[in-house]
């Protein structure tokens, strides 16, 4: 596991918890920007992914 995944992965948790306090809060702003983060920390898990698989591959 790198160092993306790992980063990805909590920035999925931190866009989680935006998403749900700008639900509960009624900020449409917030629960929008924490989706975004989510779909960010999604892809920077996936690129660290494929950084894996290449690195095993090549070993």
């Amino acid at each position: 596991m790198n160092k993306d995944r790992i980063e990805g992965s909590a920035e999925q948790a931190k866009g989680k918890t935006k998403e749900v306090v700008g639900k509960v809060t009624g900020d449409t702003k917030l629960e929008t920007e924490g989706k975004a983060q989510k779909v960010a920390g999604k892809v920077q898990n996936t690129v660290g992914g494929l950084k894996d698989t290449v690195k095993e591959t090549i070993d």
